[in-house]
């Protein structure tokens, strides 16, 4: 891996970097995804079963586009006993982490007779698409999902696509079946967010769509906000490890890794002060790439987008990394939790040399589902209050508004809505 110096230049330059990678950098795509919208949302089913048929080359029709309950069986069959427990495991864990997010509606009342309060109550369907293929994760089946169920949401609807026999990945749909889902469909691609949007003959519409995609179908989701609700339009996966001298290189370097291997896009990146440490993960991560199952993705993914940058002091390796506010920050210094009270901006953060990345993606109980491109300054990972809404609730006696009655109509005739004034006028004409 490259290693730079962190300078003001270097940081400004790697900013402008890291931001080509977001989907809204890929217009090019744009004409293509919204035709692909339109199409669906105007020809319904018909259009779903030429874009599987084009892209998926399976001969989707009403009749076969919803998963059967014999394919779920025959998936938990193929996917066998132990790897089923370890799912299980973990749907657990992230359903306790996410049952500690719930809230409750209030209402405050006060002795003049005025009621104030929120009630929250959760959407009605959620949609929830899954990647198919080789980028099949049951992983995210479980962190879309559950957090949808732990909040209350009625109805869950699944979408992802199918091979060309027909067939869905058995990990996906034994993971759906565990965390609950209610309904899957053999559908993916921006044809599967368009039909989540506006509903076909098939397929209904949902209030929010969740889960990750290719550039297409991050894109389709971006196309259609607006008209239903979506958890992010999100980038390509990142890692940021924040060490100084006393982290060990070849945990450093494998879990940099971890992450390069997603695809050409994602991004690695150490901070350290340590020009020894620097070195020596170079080379521990030249190491490991050479033996790694995808090691063509790993080499394009750090030659676009793997850094290690060698900062001054630690004061200039936080301030980095708030700036840089990537998706999963790894704190492995002499005192990761000190360094975490500095940290303002990141997806989730990993503490200490034994808490590396993939605990978080597959096990841990926090979502995985993080803000990436630098989202994290404003955005937080999927949560129960994703498939929430709140609702005030207003209510005053008489004498309550007599009160305030002429504070209310001065502030509405000031910005000349004498209607809304007279609205609160009439209330106290004397008769």
């Amino acid at each position: 891996m490259r290693i730079i110096e962190l300078n003001e230049n270097s940081k400004k330059n790697l900013l402008k970097d890291l931001l080509k990678r977001s989907p809204s950098s890929y217009g090019s795509y744009e004409a293509t995804v919204n035709e692909i919208i339109e199409n669906v949302k105007e020809n319904g089913d018909r259009a779903v079963f030429e874009y599987t048929k084009k892209f998926d080359k399976f001969d989707l029709n009403e009749s076969n586009i919803r998963v059967t309950r014999e394919e779920i069986e025959n998936a938990y069959a193929s996917v066998g006993d132990e790897l089923i427990n370890v799912y299980r495991k973990s749907a657990e864990n992230i359903r306790v982490f996410h049952e500690k997010q719930l809230r409750n509606s209030w209402i405050d009342t006060k002795n003049d007779g005025s009621i104030l309060g929120q009630r929250i109550t959760p959407i009605e369907r959620a949609g929830v698409y899954v990647p198919g293929g080789k980028a099949a994760y049951p992983s995210s089946v479980l962190m879309n999902v559950i957090p949808a169920k732990v909040a209350g949401v009625s109805e869950i609807i699944m979408t992802t696509p199918c091979n060309s026999e027909g067939k869905v990945n058995p990990g996906t749909l034994v993971a759906a079946d565990i965390a609950g889902v209610d309904v899957i469909y053999k559908v993916g691609g921006a044809q599967a967010i368009a039909a989540l949007a506006f509903g076909t003959e098939s397929i209904p519409k949902v209030d929010k769509i969740t889960g990750p995609g290719n550039i297409f179908v991050a894109l389709a989701k971006k196309a259609v906000y607006g008209h239903v609700s979506i958890d992010s339009v999100a980038g390509p996966s990142e890692i940021l490890v924040l060490a100084d001298e006393t982290a060990n290189p070849r945990y450093v370097a494998a879990d940099l890794l971890s992450q390069a291997e997603h695809d050409e896009l994602a991004s690695a990146i150490l901070i350290t002060t340590s020009k020894e440490l620097a070195t020596k993960v170079s080379e521990e991560v030249a190491d490991f790439t050479a033996v790694l199952s995808r090691r063509e993705i790993i080499e394009k993914s750090l030659e676009n987008y793997g850094y290690i940058l060698l900062a001054e002091n630690m004061e200039d390796a936080i301030l980095a990394a708030n700036e840089i506010a990537s998706e999963h920050l790894e704190i492995l210094t002499k005192n990761p939790y000190e360094i975490m009270t500095k940290i303002k901006n990141a997806g989730a953060i990993f503490l200490g040399e034994y808490s590396s990345e993939p605990l978080g993606d597959y096990f841990a109980g926090p979502n995985h589902i993080l803000p990436t491109n630098g989202t994290a300054k404003f955005f937080s990972p999927l949560n129960v209050d994703d498939f929430l809404k709140k609702t005030s609730i207003i209510s005053y006696s008489k004498d309550a508004l007599e009160k305030v009655h002429k504070d209310i109509e001065a502030f509405a005739e000031s910005e000349g809505l004498t209607a809304h004034a007279n609205s609160i006028k009439v209330r106290f004409e004397r008769s």
